[in-house]
């Protein structure tokens, strides 16, 4: 068992997080014209759209009732999880496909609200309020997810269910690149928590700092979860970083006001498609691991780079992990 996948125990009178919100309405600027009409989350990596890997990541944790934050021009995200009876028919014959079809159906229920402007990422999840109600849910930023076999979320629901606060993600930078990301201050956790995983206590959280002020360097991953009350807290929290309602400033308020505030430090692979650069690297390095592509693939990369020479296409491919954030990403 992965050391992030602890069995649940919730402390008596807590409840266990059981849907997940993904903030999803994002124009994705950085990939037009390409999403001017396919939503980012819907670019393929190699046969899967990047939210099937996200929604996935959230049912091997035992979540099966997601909500989609989406905006104008993003109804295909939900189209991809239902039915299509014409296309399966079509496929009757090819049941491998049909399988695969089928699966993208059956994965969870999926829900979904319009948040009708992008006012930052605090108010996109203020929108699942009715949703959620009052108990503990897990966000999912949509332009990352984890490896399957080296999972992130149950520990982190585990550990919500104990303390009933807030808990976040962290993995390691390098030092001399904090000012790419939002960096957190931190100390020992309470000794009851060692056996869920690597966890640390937040004391606070810096955005982008420069390399000789950052408090550490352990960066904020896009999972989250929240207990109920951070709706409130929301609703409390004036814009802030580019005049957007920012979620860390929301939970900042709830630390501030005495609710605990953790992290587990994530050390397994971390795919991050935010970015065109980091989006090539997870195709690379998911198209080489395929039992059905990897193998020809890695022989046309080794080609490709340098006329068949393996040893500098495993150099690039190192490469490719390191700049992709994290160790063994």
């Amino acid at each position: 068992m992965s050391e992030h996948s602890a069995n649940p125990s919730a402390t008596p009178g807590r409840s266990r997080a059981v849907k997940a919100v993904i903030p999803a309405a994002g124009l994705a600027t950085r990939f037009l014209p390409a999403t001017k009409a396919v939503p980012k989350e819907l670019l393929p990596v190699v046969d899967r759209p990047v939210l099937q890997y996200i929604v996935e990541e959230a049912t091997q944790a035992g979540i099966t009732d997601v909500l989609l934050i989406t905006g104008r021009g993003k109804t295909s995200m939900v189209d991809h999880f239902d039915r299509r009876p014409d296309l399966e028919e079509r496929l009757a014959k090819k049941p491998d496909l049909l399988a695969a079809v089928k699966r993208t159906e059956e994965l969870a229920a999926i829900y979904t609200c319009r948040q009708p402007e992008q006012l930052g990422l605090g108010h996109a999840v203020g929108f699942a309020e009715s949703h959620v109600g009052d108990a503990p849910f897990a966000v999912l930023l949509g332009d990352e997810f984890v490896k399957p076999s080296e999972p992130l979320l149950p520990a982190m629901l585990e550990l919500q269910a104990r303390t009933g606060g807030v808990v976040l993600a962290f993995f390691e930078v390098d030092p001399a690149e904090t000012s790419r990301y939002g960096i957190a201050s931190v100390e020992p956790a309470e000794s009851e928590y060692a056996d869920v995983a690597e966890v640390v206590k937040v004391t606070g959280m810096v955005e982008k700092p420069s390399p000789e002020d950052a408090p550490s360097n352990l960066a904020v991953l896009g999972r989250y979860v929240l207990p109920g009350r951070i709706f409130d807290a929301i609703r409390r929290t004036q814009p802030g970083s580019g005049g957007e309602i920012q979620l860390t400033d929301a939970m900042e308020l709830l630390r501030t006001e005495g609710v605990p505030v953790h992290a587990i430090v994530y050390r397994g692979t971390r795919y991050d498609t935010g970015m065109p650069l980091g989006y090539l690297q997870t195709v690379v390095q998911i198209a080489s691991e395929r039992e059905d592509l990897g193998a020809e693939f890695r022989k046309w990369l080794a080609e490709f780079v340098n006329n068949g020479d393996e040893t500098v296409t495993d150099a690039v491919l190192n490469g490719l992990r390191d700049a992709s954030g994290g160790a063994n990403t």
